[in-house]
């Protein structure tokens, strides 16, 4: 027995006999990633900012979308909006953990995938259930002009704790540009309720400073005491292999929308 064990063949592999803990080891997994979707957008589509402001600011859009999804593909994200903020707000009275607050709040972002995925449903366009949405993803976007999808980012009870207070930290912002990192997306565009980034929230200070281009690097400097997007956006986009900016545009103005998926500068770009 043992001399025919002796004659097996085993497999050659770079990982087999090394710890993954080795940083020797993970720098040399550091080898270019394959872009899956290339020439699709992932649109993230405020939610408190746009689907909750009222029709006269979420029909445009709508309508706008309609004309983008008749040349352009795209991969529409939402959040929870004002509900989520409600689930939070009880469930820190009750004193719930981090992860179970991350679970509440796919609820509520799925009901407003569903309210955008009806307005759009005569484009062709549905919500994708969070269950199939990753793996059949390639195959919604082939058959359909675009997809929406639930944009909280699936760690439920594992969410990171996070470094401050207890909400969860990877929210739809940055699950709309995780998505575009794993499938190698053409452009990743944040669409609000404001032109951009300011030096303050120029809803309380009407003389905040607009900026137009910023790198991760000089953001995270600069310590702005608010931001219009998740702060751990930052952080995933200085890992990522093949997103290296996201814009920040503003949906009031629903042409530029489709200015920027076109590749223009409207709002302000993040990039690293």
């Amino acid at each position: 027995m043992a001399k025919y064990f002796d004659y097996q063949h085993h497999m050659n592999s770079l990982l087999a006999r090394e710890s993954l803990l080795d940083k020797d080891v993970m720098a040399a997994t550091d080898t270019p990633v394959v872009s899956m979707l290339p020439d699709v957008h992932v649109v993230k589509i405020g939610s408190r900012s746009i689907l909750e402001a009222g029709r006269d600011i979420v029909l445009p859009v709508v309508e706008m979308l309609g004309k983008i999804l008749k040349k352009e593909k795209l991969i529409l994200g939402v959040g929870g909006g004002a509900r989520s903020r409600h689930v939070f707000a009880v469930g820190l009275d009750l004193e719930l953990p981090t992860g179970v607050l991350a679970q509440l709040s796919m609820a509520d972002a799925l009901g407003n995938a569903h309210i955008l995925g009806t307005l759009l449903a005569p484009h062709g366009v549905v919500a994708i259930p969070p269950e199939i949405f990753g793996h059949l993803l390639p195959l919604f976007i082939h058959s359909a002009p675009g997809v929406i999808f639930n944009g909280v980012p699936p760690y439920s009870l594992w969410e990171h704790p996070p470094a401050l207070g207890k909400i969860p930290p990877h929210r739809t912002d940055t699950g709309c540009l995780i998505l575009a990192e794993c499938f190698g997306c053409k452009s990743t565009i944040l669409v609000k309720d404001v032109q951009g980034l300011y030096t303050e929230d120029p809803k309380v200070n009407p003389a905040a400073q607009f900026i137009d281009r910023i790198s991760v690097a000089e953001l995270k400097q600069e310590n702005l005491p608010t931001l219009p997007f998740d702060e751990i956006l930052l952080e995933v986009l200085e890992t990522a292999q093949l997103v290296h900016e996201f814009q920040l545009v503003d949906g009031r103005k629903p042409e530029n929308i489709a200015r920027a998926v076109n590749g223009e500068h409207v709002g302000t770009i993040v990039y690293v």
